[in-house]
């Protein structure tokens, strides 16, 4: 079993990598997202980041 990590502040950059990532060697076993945000001086920070959980074929 293997992990593979990604972390973006732009949720479509988020959406290409993943889908880069994945291929027909790959057994998905789950996928976790989540989104923070926080604030810097007057500027709103977004961070999507996800985690796959999978087996190599």
């Amino acid at each position: 079993m293997k992990v593979k990590l990604f972390d973006f502040e732009d949720e479509k950059d988020l959406e290409n990598a993943i889908n880069d990532f994945l291929d027909d060697t790959l057994e998905v076993i789950d996928i976790k997202y989540q989104v923070s945000a926080s604030v810097f001086s007057e500027e709103q920070i977004y961070c999507f980041s996800a985690m796959i959980v999978y087996y190599k074929k």
